[in-house]
């Protein structure tokens, strides 16, 4: 069973002192991690969906990794294989290439992205290193904006919430209408289809398991509840926090604590934010498969389910809305097992410890020892803010950690792992 982090509870010392460390790993800062965070910004200030912000900062960190790689081969490109001139300035490739992105995909923030770049240029020297590097990324980013176009991300798909026991319908207290209907017909970054790790599906109504779960959540989900305790709900208010946001902030913290340099950082970035968008295109087929209708239905609705073990409660409300879409599985720990799983196979570890800090949390600091760790209380959180059944946060985090995985497998290698792995084709092929 998933257990949330406890906590140890701290003095107030204690919290502004970890809150410190934590503002101190975010001041250490490079081009790379600068413009995840203005990337962010940006969306933000635009009212970009946490759905839709993955997709832009997938194509903004690809476009990063290939202008710098471009410069000093030192991984295997994403989409642009170019070789460019060895004295360009990675640091306005950088800039180059995240401006040109954002500026085509964000661009109600043109003065803010435009104010953005001209500070990162002024920090590189003028001369032809700058203008090769500024060519460099401004090549790469528009060749992967060009391979992105036609991605279905735009799409408009048709959809009518289901009447049966057990269908999603609206939810209160606005009653929206579905999100994201058309997201799982997205054209993957790494995967080589939406529905390649796709789920066995939400629990049947009558079962003993769906029975426990929903009383779980009804207990510790709960707007109103008197058994969630003060640790479980600063954790469903500390990870409500959109994923992309959270988990790219625990990217740079752990980034800046171990030093990694430039191109490290563009490799790394590249393979969070794909395996993250990968996750969320993935979710959203597998979500409007199974279209399983949310707790705060289910509980109100638990008299007429067929299921001994379930308790109806027409009153009940979670801890926050929930979002507008089906429930099967939880996409926020799917996300985030991504985010995690890419981490630790980029490190090679998973016991390098950190603290992190959320705004949806009043800025709380939570410690954890491993990214698996991490993403297991973003995925439990779910069921302490009333969104998720158990069952639904279990295989959301296995299909997050098979997509981390397979992305981090897949694309953007070191160049040592392909030379190795050409020269052992070369040797099986004699």
């Amino acid at each position: 069973m998933l257990q949330g982090n406890r906590t140890r509870k701290v003095s107030t010392a204690a919290v502004l002192v970890a809150a410190a460390i934590v503002a101190a790993s975010e001041a250490r800062a490079d081009a790379v991690t600068d413009w995840n965070v203005i990337a962010l910004r940006a969306h933000a200030a635009a009212g970009l969906l946490a759905v839709p912000r993955t997709r832009v900062l997938a194509i903004m960190h690809v476009a990063v990794h290939d202008a710098v790689n471009a410069i000093d081969r030192r991984a295997e490109p994403y989409a642009f294989d170019m070789r460019a001139v060895a004295s360009a300035s990675p640091e306005a490739a950088v800039a180059a290439a995240a401006y040109t992105v954002l500026s085509a995909l964000v661009p109600s923030q043109q003065t803010a992205l435009n104010a953005a770049y001209a500070d990162s240029l002024r920090a590189v020297a003028d001369g032809p290193a700058k203008d090769r590097g500024v060519a460099v990324g401004a090549l790469a980013a528009q060749h992967i904006l060009w391979l992105r176009q036609n991605d279905g991300s735009d799409a408009i798909v048709p959809y009518t919430p289901g009447n049966d026991l057990g269908a999603w319908r609206p939810t209160p207290p606005a009653f929206a209408p579905a999100l994201f209907a058309e997201w799982g017909r997205v054209t993957p970054f790494v995967l080589n289809s939406a529905v390649q790790f796709r789920g066995k599906g939400p629990l049947a109504l009558t079962s003993r398991r769906y029975g426990r779960d929903l009383e779980e959540v009804r207990m510790l989900g709960s707007a109103t509840s008197a058994v969630r305790t003060a640790d479980q709900t600063e954790i469903a208010l500390f990870w409500v926090e959109p994923s992309v946001d959270g988990w790219s902030r625990i990217a740079r913290i752990v980034s800046a604590d171990t030093h990694l340099d430039l191109w490290r950082n563009a490799r790394l970035f590249a393979l969070i934010t794909l395996a993250m968008a990968d996750a969320y295109i993935a979710q959203f087929d597998e979500k409007f498969h199974y279209n399983f209708w949310r707790p705060i239905t289910a509980i109100q609705q638990a008299e007429i389910d067929e299921n001994p073990l379930t308790v109806g409660d027409p009153t009940w409300t979670p801890l926050r809305p929930t979002p507008p879409f089906p429930e099967y599985s939880s996409a926020h720990a799917a996300v985030g097992a991504a985010a995690a799983e890419a981490l630790k196979r980029f490190f090679g570890r998973d016991d390098i410890a950190f603290s992190t800090t959320s705004p949806t949390a009043g800025n709380a600091v939570r410690a954890f020892t491993g990214f698996r760790q991490a993403a297991r209380e973003n995925g439990v959180s779910r069921i302490y803010v009333g969104f998720h059944f158990r069952h639904s946060v279990e295989d959301g985090l296995e299909m997050g950690r098979r997509i981390g995985r397979f992305v981090v497998r897949q694309t953007v290698r070191p160049a040592a792992d392909r030379e190795s792995d050409d020269q052992t084709s070369q040797r099986l092929s004699r």
